[in-house]
């Protein structure tokens, strides 16, 4: 195993110079590696005052994995920075080559710990959901460097919430919420809650049982995103982007 400690200050000092993906590091990480270079650098920035306020969950279509040869989702952070609320404008030049995906944003009303969570654990824990976007930049290659992109979390940058809704016991069915995305008034793409993983509580579920080898849990008040309902849209100076989630409302953002 490599040294963590070392490749999170190099990660660190690469990413204050502007380099995300630095390049010494092609093909020296594992996936596992990444993960601890990626909580390393969560720690750093929590150290330096940041907040660790949730999770994001992504890959979590099987061809997606497929491409990848991965056989499940991954992971990454949310610090304080990165909710928005519902209409949030980001300036596009500031940004590294942005998209948006279209995601059920869960809230945890209690602690859940893996390994052996299950899908009735999860639903018994989440609290709220909400319609959401998020918000990433790619800052390398993805595809071709994976475990770059892990360390450097998974292409998250922000993300963009609706109006809360309770998920209570048999009230809303995830799997059947519907939405359709449109950029600048023409419908774009659109999707359904089963698209992720057969139903987006099961994000939760691997999340729970996949952070505890990494001395990791879920806590309750954090934010959980969910993955994708639709293909990873990208997004042009000047656009605006809504997302209509059926039952739970729209959300939007801009990039002027």
């Amino acid at each position: 195993m490599i040294d963590i400690a070392q490749a999170v200050e190099e990660f660190w000092r690469s990413r204050e110079g502007g380099v995300y993906f630095p390049p010494e590091w092609e093909d020296r990480l594992t996936v596992d590696d990444a993960y601890y270079v990626q909580l390393g650098m969560m720690e750093r920035h929590v150290a330096l005052g940041a907040r660790h306020v949730g999770w994001k969950v992504g890959l979590t279509a099987e061809p997606i994995q497929r491409q990848f040869r991965l056989d499940e989702p991954v992971f990454g952070y949310l610090l304080d920075e990165a909710p928005h609320p519902d209409g949030a404008s980001f300036r596009f030049d500031e940004l590294i080559s942005p998209g948006v995906e279209n995601e059920i944003c869960m809230t945890m009303g209690s602690d859940l710990s893996g390994p052996i969570v299950t899908e009735y654990d999860a639903l018994a824990a989440v609290a709220l959901v909400q319609p959401s976007l998020e918000i990433t930049e790619a800052r390398g290659d993805f595809t071709r460097h994976l475990p770059l992109a892990l360390a450097d979390n998974a292409q998250q940058k922000a993300i963009v919430q609706g109006r809360p809704t309770p998920l209570g016991p048999g009230e809303l069915d995830l799997r059947k919420v519907r939405v359709a995305v449109s950029i600048n008034g023409e419908q774009v793409a659109e999707g359904v809650g089963e698209s992720v993983m057969g139903h987006p509580i099961r994000s939760v579920v691997w999340l729970a049982n996949k952070l505890v080898a990494y001395g990791r849990r879920l806590e309750a008040g954090q934010l959980i995103m969910s993955g994708s309902l639709t293909r990873q849209l990208p997004v042009s100076r000047g656009d605006t982007l809504i997302a209509r989630f059926e039952p739970l409302g729209s959300v939007g953002a801009s990039f002027p």
